[in-house]
C-alpha cells in the first residue's frame, strides 16, 4: 500500500534543480566564510575591551638611584605579557628628577614617527634619529617634525620607588 494523502495521492516530490542546489551551496559557503572571518573580527574587539583595564603599578627603581637634575634610561618588563612578547615586553623610559620626589618619566618614542630618542647630557637635549627631531630636556618640542611634547607616563612615589602605570604606553589616544 502507498500512502495517500488529503486528495488520496501523494503528489510527487519535486524536481530538484541545479540552480538550487547551486544557490544553497552557496548560501552555505557564504555562511561558512562569514564565521571564518567574524570569529577573529569579534575576538579583536573583544580583547580590546577587555585588556583596557589592565594596567599596574611597576616600579622603576628606589628614588635615590635617580639623581637630581640628571636624565636617566630606566626600563620595566610589561606586567600583563604573553610567552611571545620575549624581550618586546621590556619597555624603556626616560626618567628625569627634578627635585626632591618631582619627576617626569616620558616614553622613549619620538612623537613624529615613533623611533626611539636619545638623550644627550651636554647639550639637555633629546634627539630623534630618524628624522631630525629635537625636545627640550621637559619634553617640550624644540625643533623638527614632532608635532607635540614627548609623551609622559603617569607615575608615583611609594616606599621610596618610583613607580610607572604598567600596561599602557602614553599617546594621543590615551593620554596620560
Amino acid at each position: 500500500m502507498c500512502d495517500q494523502g488529503v486528495g488520496g495521492l501523494v503528489p510527487p516530490p519535486a524536481p530538484v534543480s541545479r540552480r538550487s542546489v547551486l544557490f544553497k551551496l552557496g548560501l552555505g559557503l557564504n555562511a561558512l566564510a562569514a564565521i571564518l572571518l567574524g570569529v577573529p573580527l569579534v575576538g579583536y574587539v573583544a580583547s580590546a575591551i577587555r585588556r583596557r583595564g589592565q594596567q599596574a603599578w611597576v616600579s622603576l627603581g628606589l628614588v635615590s638611584s635617580f639623581p637630581e637634575r640628571q636624565t636617566r634610561l630606566a626600563s620595566y618588563t610589561n606586567p600583563f605579557t604573553v610567552p611571545w612578547d620575549a624581550k618586546v615586553a621590556d619597555i624603556p623610559c626616560w626618567v628625569r628628577r627634578l627635585q626632591g620626589e618631582r619627576f617626569q618619566v616620558f616614553a622613549i618614542n619620538c612623537t613624529h614617527l615613533g623611533c626611539p630618542i636619545r638623550w644627550f647630557q651636554e647639550s639637555g637635549l633629546f634627539m630623534c634619529p630618524c628624522h631630525g627631531g629635537v625636545f627640550y630636556e621637559d619634553g617640550r618640542h624644540a625643533s623638527g617634525p614632532p608635532p607635540r611634547p614627548l609623551y609622559q607616563y603617569e607615575h608615583r612615589i611609594r616606599d621610596g620607588r618610583l613607580e610607572v602605570r604598567g600596561g599602557q604606553i602614553p599617546t594621543l589616544s590615551e593620554p596620560v
